[in-house]
């Protein structure tokens, strides 16, 4: 069976090879054709039809037939930080079908009848724009942990300057020490002194 041709020059696009992809669509000419199409870029495929409440471990992509049968019931994998990228295959283009794409955080979709063309386009994007949302995803949530223990260090000078009538800079530089001393990172001595003082006050 002829595979299609991947450019040297792109590590992603060599990757997909060794997608492990979920195909929930009904064993129709159209699932026909997308497993074909799958299986012909090197992918290796599972079909399901219906929809699991689960997917196997180690998806890496889905292909979702958007109908009633798979649109009725919620299903836990789509959501939480571990969803893997889904890539709807459309039949109808009306504003149901259109807002069920967009609910899926979709980054592009498949139309049916399903053709050659088209599908290892709509992995290749899928699988860049997903790396490219987890990627910010995480820069947030390194930003939010961050403030987080900047607003732990600012507490904790404050308690240190209120029961020990120290300045600032002095109150930091108990902290810094104390730190030191102890091994321990600022956001972890501040917030053992925060969990004392707590408990004192309680």
């Amino acid at each position: 069976m002829k595979r299609h041709p991947l450019p040297n020059t792109s590590q992603g696009l060599r990757d997909i090879r060794s997608l492990k992809v979920v195909a929930i669509h009904p064993l129709d000419q159209d699932g026909e054709e997308l497993l074909a199409q799958l299986r012909r870029i090197g992918c290796r495929v599972c079909r399901f039809w219906p929809a699991p409440l689960t997917l196997p471990e180690e998806t890496d992509l889905v292909f979702m037939a958007i109908r009633p049968e798979t649109i009725s019931k919620p299903l836990p994998w789509l959501e939480g930080p571990g969803a893997r990228p889904v890539i709807p295959v459309v039949t109808y283009e009306n504003p149901i079908f259109i807002e069920i794409v967009i609910k899926l955080n979709a980054y592009c979709s498949v139309p049916s009848p399903v053709r050659s063309f088209g599908v290892l386009t709509a992995i290749a994007v899928s699988l860049h724009q997903h790396k490219n949302r987890v990627a910010l995803e995480r820069y947030a949530q390194r930003v939010t942990d961050k403030m987080a223990d900047q607003r732990s260090i600012q507490r904790a000078k404050t308690i240190l300057m209120e029961t020990r009538n120290l300045s600032e800079p002095q109150a930091h530089e108990l902290l810094r020490s104390r730190a030191m001393s102890q091994r321990q990172s600022l956001e972890g001595v501040a917030d053992t002194i925060i969990k004392a003082h707590e408990s004192l006050h309680f």
